[in-house]
């Protein structure tokens, strides 16, 4: 059987060693927002807080998806994870739980919610293995173990076409996707992980029944990369490093569906300042990993200053652009000076 969880500490391993696995394209960076001199607000009041899924965080965070398997590192990677989500409040996705079908002792890396009572968890399953040993039961199950408040299920075409052991076969998923989002009580949000989500594949997605995606865009941490490092024949995961939607562009094109879709930003966001401009162009929470990894390493403290850290960043954003609360700056594309994608 397929050892699932060595995959995953080499992935943990890659991204943390390999400065190369983060593109560092700085895409945001890309759009400039008006500078408010006279604000006419105290900083000390600024309310960045929001509510999402009927559960009320403390800034619009979510710790996207990372890890998750048997080995103790992994274990303790995602109870740091889940014990400064708990303590900040913010929101935590789990990664993949389908190394829970082949590997039993990977479930203490998942039975998170006594370290995180009260905080939105997000379980997280591949959307292709629908197409080969997993159904509905196996979606309900992962809930279940986390007793999560939605389930991922995450699209990963790219990475799939360039690992080693990959699982190709994307055909008619957008039927069995409909069937989980259907029959499954907890609410399904679609993501990427890092190549962006098109228009057309929102439509699809719609018509599925889907209400919330995760863009997930280009930029930040390239999993065609992380699969080259395992692979012996590298230069396709190179070739396609850079391959995708940038995530600001991404939230650009989903303009049109704001009003039937919730969005996520991820992919790339590395600051405060890439979260204000993400909710700006649309977004209703922003993810980020990378920046968590390491520290997770380390204890749930040296999680939670960096979450403080991002906090802090954001709220001075909000506090520059003349916002008291989210809802000043949500959508609010007034705020935008110009981009330069030139």
């Amino acid at each position: 059987m397929e050892n699932i969880n060595q995959r995953k500490l080499d992935h943990i391993n890659i991204v943390s060693e390999d400065g190369a696995i983060d593109r560092q394209q700085c895409y945001f960076d890309r759009i400039h927002l008006t500078h408010c001199a006279l604000p006419e607000l105290n900083l000390s009041k600024i309310d960045p807080s929001t509510r999402f899924m009927g559960k009320e965080l403390s800034f619009p965070l979510v710790i996207s998806s990372m890890t998750g398997g048997s080995d103790l590192e992994l274990i303790k990677i995602n109870r740091n994870l889940a014990k400064a989500a708990e303590a900040e409040g913010v929101a935590l996705a789990v990664g993949s739980q389908r190394v829970l079908f082949s590997d039993a002792m990977a479930r203490d890396s998942f039975d998170l919610r006594n370290h995180a009572p009260n905080t939105l968890l997000f379980g997280n399953l591949g959307a292709v293995q629908l197409n080969y040993e997993m159904g509905f039961s196996d979606c309900e199950a992962a809930v279940k173990i986390l007793d999560a408040d939605g389930l991922y299920l995450h699209l990963n075409p790219l990475q799939e076409a360039v690992q080693p052991e990959g699982d190709t076969d994307f055909s008619g998923l957008r039927s069995k996707i409909a069937v989980i989002v259907k029959t499954l009580k907890q609410p399904v949000i679609v993501k990427e992980v890092g190549t962006g989500i098109s228009p057309e594949d929102v439509e699809h997605l719609l018509a599925a029944g889907v209400k919330y995606i995760d863009l997930a865009g280009c930029g930040g941490t390239s999993w065609s990369m992380v699969e080259s490092r395992r692979s012996e024949d590298p230069e396709l995961g190179e070739l396609f490093a850079d391959w995708g939607i940038p995530t600001p562009l991404a939230l650009r094109m989903m303009k049109p569906y704001r009003r039937e879709v919730k969005m996520i930003a991820s992919g790339g966001v590395r600051n405060g300042i890439d979260m204000a401009k993400s909710m700006i162009l649309g977004a209703s929470l922003c993810g980020m990993a990378r920046p968590f990894l390491n520290p997770a390493r380390e204890s749930a403290d040296a999680v939670r200053k960096v979450i403080q850290r991002v906090k802090r960043e954001f709220t001075t954003a909000m506090f520059l652009l003349g916002a008291e609360r989210i809802d000043d700056i949500k959508e609010n594309e007034g705020l935008i000076l110009n981009e330069d994608w030139h």
